[in-house]
C-alpha cells in the first residue's frame, strides 16, 4: 500500500491518541507500537511545520518577484501578491476540508476519492513531472551560481571559479556531483518530512540573509541619493506594455505552490488541528518575505531589474564592498536551493512510488524499495541538469501546468465533484475562478514561452 490507498484520519486533538484502521495506515508510522525505527517519535513540532511548508513555497522563484514589480509596479505587484497568498489559504483549506470528509490522508487519496483510479494517477504524474522539472532546474542554477555558465558566446564565471580561477575541480559536473553525493543524497534518505525541519529553518534564514542584504544596500543607496522613487502602476503606453501585464500572472500564480506536502506535514503533526494555523503563518512569513524583496529589489535596480534578479547581482552595485556582497547573495541563493531540494524531492519519492507500486507496503516500511526509488530519481534528476541541453526548455511548459493544476485546478475540481455534499455556493464560485484564472495563467505562460523560445532559435540567423 502507498500513497493513493492511504487512509484515512479522523480529526483529532493529539496525533498520540490516533487509532489507526489496520489495512489502511498513514504514510508514516507515528506511535511507538507502529515501528520500532519511529519508537522516539511523537509527532512533529508548530515550528517545524511551518519551516518545512515555507521552505516547500520559497524555492527559485523568489528572484523573479522584482522584476514582477517592473512590470506592475509596486502598488499592483504587492496587491496581487498578498491576493494570491489569500486564494492559495483557500484552496488548501478546500483540500484539508474535504480530505477530513472523505478521511483521505494525501492529495492522491483525496483525487483518487473524488474522480476514482485515475484521478489518483493523474495527480500523482503531475507532482512527478512539477517536482523533477523543479528539482533540476535547482541544480542548473547551482551549477550556474557556483561553476559560472555560457551563452551566446559570453561565459559569467561562477563565484568558486571568481575565487580560485578556471580548474578542473570547480567545473560544472564535478560541483554538481559533489553536491549530489554530499548534500542531495544524504538529505533525501531521511523518511520523515520533520527530519528536515532544521535544515528547512537554515533554507529560510540564507533567503532572509538575501533579503537583509538587498535591504541593506537599498538603504545605503536611498541615503546617497541614488536610488529614484519606484512605480506603484504599471507603466500602459500601448497595447504591447498592456499584454506585457499578464506576463507576470504565471509567476505570482505559482509563487505559492506547496499544495503536494500539506498532506505529509499534517500526517506528522502531533496536533494536526493546528495545520490550519500552520498554513497560514507559512503563507504569512513567505508573503512577508515576498513582499520585502519585491520590494527592495526593485527599489534598488528600478527598471533595470533582470527577469532573475540574481543575475543583477553579477555586476557593479556601486557601493563599497560591491564585489563581496554579491558572492554573499549568490553563495546563500545557491545554498538555499540545496537545502530546498530535500523537501521538494519527498513528496516526489512518495508519489512516484504511489505510481509505481500502488498495492505494496508503505515504502519507509521497504528499505530496498527507499533506496532504490531515492538513487533512481536523484540519478535521473543529476543526468537531466548535466546531459540533456533542451530540458529547461521542455520543463518551462510542463512545469507550467503541472503547477496549477496542483495548485488550483485539482483543488476546484475536487470542490465541483463534492463526492461528499459538502461544498457551499461561495466554495463552488471560488473553485470556478480558480480554474478560470489558472487555466488563463497557463495559456499565457505557454505562448510567452514558446515565443521566447522561438525568438532565441531565430536569432542566431538574423
Amino acid at each position: 500500500m502507498t500513497i493513493g490507498d492511504i487512509a484515512p484520519k479522523k480529526e483529532r486533538k493529539s496525533r498520540r491518541s490516533k487509532a489507526l484502521a489496520d489495512e489502511k495506515a498513514p504514510l508514516l508510522p507515528t506511535r511507538k507500537d507502529e515501528e520500532d525505527s519511529f519508537d522516539e517519535f511523537n509527532g512533529a513540532s508548530f515550528t517545524g511545520a511551518v519551516f518545512n511548508l515555507s521552505t516547500t513555497i520559497v524555492g527559485a522563484g523568489i528572484m523573479a518577484l522584482p522584476a514582477t514589480m517592473k512590470v506592475l509596479g509596486l502598488g499592483l505587484g504587492i496587491a496581487t501578491i498578498v491576493f494570491m497568498a489569500f486564494l492559495t489559504n483557500a484552496s488548501i483549506e478546500l483540500l484539508l476540508r474535504f480530505s477530513r470528509a472523505g478521511k483521505s490522508a494525501s492529495y492522491s487519496g483525496l483525487m483518487g476519492d473524488a474522480f476514482g483510479k485515475y484521478g489518483r494517477i493523474l495527480l500523482q504524474i503531475c507532482v512527478m513531472v512539477n517536482n523533477i522539472g523543479v528539482l533540476i532546474v535547482y541544480m542548473i542554477i547551482i551549477g550556474d551560481v557556483l561553476a559560472g555558465t555560457s551563452s551566446s558566446g559570453v561565459h559569467h564565471a561562477g563565484v568558486l571559479e571568481g575565487w580560485f580561477g578556471d580548474h578542473w575541480w570547480n567545473g560544472r559536473t564535478f560541483i554538481l556531483l559533489v553536491t549530489t553525493l554530499g548534500i542531495f543524497a544524504p538529505l533525501a534518505c531521511f523518511k520523515r518530512i520533520d527530519s528536515l525541519r532544521y535544515t528547512s529553518a537554515l533554507s529560510v534564514a540564507l533567503a532572509v540573509v538575501f533579503l537583509v542584504i538587498t535591504v541593506g544596500i537599498s538603504i545605503i543607496k536611498l541615503i546617497g541619493g541614488g536610488v529614484a522613487m519606484p512605480r506603484l502602476l504599471p507603466d500602459i503606453t500601448d497595447l504591447a506594455s498592456f499584454w506585457k501585464i499578464f506576463t507576470v500572472v504565471p509567476i505570482l500564480v505559482t509563487a505559492y505552490i506547496c499544495h503536494y506536502n500539506v498532506h505529509s506535514i499534517d500526517n506528522e503533526l502531533e496536533d494536526s488541528t493546528q495545520i490550519k494555523a500552520v498554513v497560514g503563518t507559512s503563507l504569512a512569513l513567505c508573503s512577508s518575505v515576498y513582499i520585502m524583496i519585491s520590494f527592495f529589489g526593485f527599489l534598488l535596480f528600478g527598471d533595470g531589474t533582470l527577469d532573475d534578479v540574481l543575475a543583477n547581482f553579477d555586476t557593479d552595485l556601486g557601493i563599497p564592498y560591491s564585489s563581496l556582497l554579491n558572492d554573499a547573495v549568490r553563495v546563500s541563493y545557491a545554498a538555499h536551493l540545496m537545502l530546498v531540494f530535500p523537501i521538494v524531492f519527498f513528496p516526489l519519492r512518495l508519489n512516484m512510488d504511489g505510481l509505481l507500486f500502488p498495492s505494496a507496503r508503505p515504502i519507509v516500511s521497504d528499505n530496498l524499495r527507499f533506496a532504490l526509488l531515492t538513487t533512481g530519481l536523484i540519478t535521473v534528476i543529476f543526468m537531466g541538469a548535466n546531459f540533456i541541453p533542451s530540458i529547461w526548455d521542455a520543463f518551462q511548459f510542463t512545469g507550467a501546468t503541472a503547477a496549477v493544476c496542483l495548485g488550483f485546478i485539482f483543488p476546484a475540481a475536487i470542490t465541483l465533484r463534492d463526492h461528499h455534499g459538502i461544498a457551499t455556493k461561495k466554495d463552488k464560485i471560488l473553485a470556478i475562478f480558480m480554474i478560470v484564472l489558472a487555466v488563463f495563467s497557463n495559456l499565457v505562460a505557454i505562448y510567452s514561452d514558446a515565443y521566447a523560445l522561438f525568438k532565441k532559435h531565430e536569432s542566431p540567423r538574423e
